[in-house]
């Protein structure tokens, strides 16, 4: 490949981010710029955040009971026994990690193909220039509220996941492994810090962000009919998981350095 054409890959790439990053900042500005619709963002969190506890507590209860299962196998290998510490071994693995990546990502899929299909449906039939001929700024209208509801309900459910993730753990414990509840509860309290809570609540404000201003940005810029709207939901979807996943590890270093 040529040096001009990894130039242009490079040059589309910087430019793609600044467009992400200018449209996070009118988001941001319009935030807090009357009027306030807050009916429109009470509606957009019980879409993100209500509908998405079936699909969200499942999933992460399920996870809980694979991780005891696989974890307390393992260390039962290493040192019979060892399997009454399990409740802080996947406590502390779905606390920082698990449940706000886990949850973030399925959000990604069901949230931000929503948002990028419901925007840019109103782009490519032109009820966004409606808009701006009613004299209603559109990313007050339709950025805002679901970038505050994410904000909002991206940890939310990251607190509820923690709570179901730890519960099938304990289920696993209880009849794979034998371990009491509270053994299991004891080891937790006793293992568990608030640091360990913080940090993924911390990390699925971030995640929350992300999924929020990609979906928008993709909708605000789809283009091309019907064909358009589909390519900008796969973007939306592709793009905000690869944002969590990415975020995941700098976040990660970064915390490391106040522990």
């Amino acid at each position: 490949m040529t040096t001009s054409a990894h130039s242009g890959r490079l040059m589309g790439f910087l430019e793609g981010l600044g467009g992400y990053i200018l449209f996070f900042t009118d988001t941001v500005k319009w935030t807090f710029r009357p009027p306030f619709d807050a009916k429109n963002v009470i509606q957009q969190m019980v879409e993100i955040g209500y509908n998405s506890i079936a699909v969200t507590t499942v999933t992460l209860f399920f996870t809980g009971m694979v991780m005891a299962l696989q974890i307390g196998k393992a260390m039962d290998k290493i040192l019979t026994g060892s399997s009454i510490f399990i409740g802080s071994a996947v406590a502390i693995s779905m606390f920082r990690e698990l449940c706000p990546v886990i949850t973030a990502l399925l959000l990604s899929g069901r949230v931000g193909s929503s948002i990028a299909a419901e925007i840019g449906t109103m782009k490519v039939t032109e009820q966004i220039d409606a808009l701006v001929t009613l004299s209603a700024n559109p990313v007050q209208y339709l950025s805002v509220p679901r970038f505050l509801a994410c904000l909002l309900m991206t940890p939310a459910l990251t607190v509820l996941t923690d709570i179901v993730g730890v519960m099938g753990g304990a289920v696993v414990a209880y009849f794979g492994l034998g371990i009491t509840i509270d053994k299991y509860v004891e080891n937790i309290l006793n293992n568990l810090s608030a640091l360990d809570f913080l940090t993924g609540i911390f990390k699925s404000l971030f995640f929350g962000v992300e999924i929020a201003i990609i979906s928008c940005y993709q909708g605000f810029n789809t283009s091309g009919g019907a064909e358009g709207v589909g390519r900008s939901t796969i973007q939306a979807v592709v793009k905000s998981s690869m944002a969590v996943l990415i975020s995941d590890y700098f976040l990660t270093y970064l915390l490391q350095f106040i522990e």
